[in-house]
């Protein structure tokens, strides 16, 4: 059987999530990694089951509490987020205090304290403009290649190739429906490799001929912005609702 990463990814999770269930079962209190997948694992279900995104946000927050979970775990993990299927498409689904704000202790022994100091994102490197066409808010997260964020966003494609969100890690930007909005971009990092995604482009992002591989391939799912200019046509004109961070 062939899976995309993405699909190995969800069998993964959902792997990881039914091992913490076994364990929970067994009157265990959860670790970090076993208390973050079954809150993600129970998300995507949610979205399975038609619920809609806040919903399912409510459902995965109120699976464990602090007396589910080994000490310290709360301080670690202040928020999930997890990309979930639902019936408009691929969100990105926030929990935030996926514990109950009661599970943090803060100042005790084997406390996680944040720094003092600010992140400062990073400087712009190009700006594109976004327009949501969709029905819904899209929110694309800081480290997701943004080429081939939803294809209902409509920009300049080419111009966002290689590129993410000129955001804090772990930020995300929201899109809210039918608006536009300007955002900064700066080139990936690392050995500049983009696998998963939207799998437009699954390999090295600067191998001879990869950019224009990739964007055959997003004219042909039918990604705004991929065949040139921007077209300010009719939202939902094109049919595959895409992948969304």
């Amino acid at each position: 059987m062939r899976l995309t990463p993405t699909e190995r990814d969800r069998l993964l999770l959902f792997t990881a999530a039914g091992l913490a269930r076994s364990r929970r079962e067994r009157g265990l209190r959860l670790n970090v990694p076993e208390a973050t997948a079954l809150i993600a694992d129970t998300v995507c279900e949610a979205a399975r089951d038609g619920l809609r995104l806040a919903e399912a946000v409510e459902r995965g927050r109120g699976v464990l509490g602090p007396d589910d979970i080994l000490p310290g775990v709360g301080d670690v993990v202040t928020e999930i987020q997890v990309e979930a299927v639902f019936d408009d498409g691929t969100r990105l689904a926030v929990i935030s205090d996926p514990f109950g704000a009661t599970a943090r202790c803060d100042g005790a022994p084997g406390a996680v304290l944040p720094a003092s100091d600010t992140v400062e994102p990073p400087v712009a490197a190009t700006v594109v403009t976004v327009r949501n066409t969709a029905t819904v808010p899209i929110s694309v997260t800081s480290h997701f290649h943004f080429f081939e964020a939803n294809p209902r966003l409509e920009f300049d494609r080419s111009a966002a190739y290689g590129m993410r969100l000129a955001a804090a890690a772990g930020s995300s930007t929201r899109f809210d429906a039918g608006s536009a909005a300007e955002v900064g971009l700066v080139p990936m990092g690392g050995a500049r490799v983009a696998i998963g995604f939207a799998g437009l482009v699954d390999g090295p992002l600067d191998a001879p001929g990869a950019k224009e591989a990739a964007l055959r391939k997003a004219v042909a799912c039918g990604y705004l912005g991929a065949d040139g200019p921007l077209s300010h046509g009719t939202p939902g004109a094109h049919s595959p609702e895409g992948t969304t961070p």
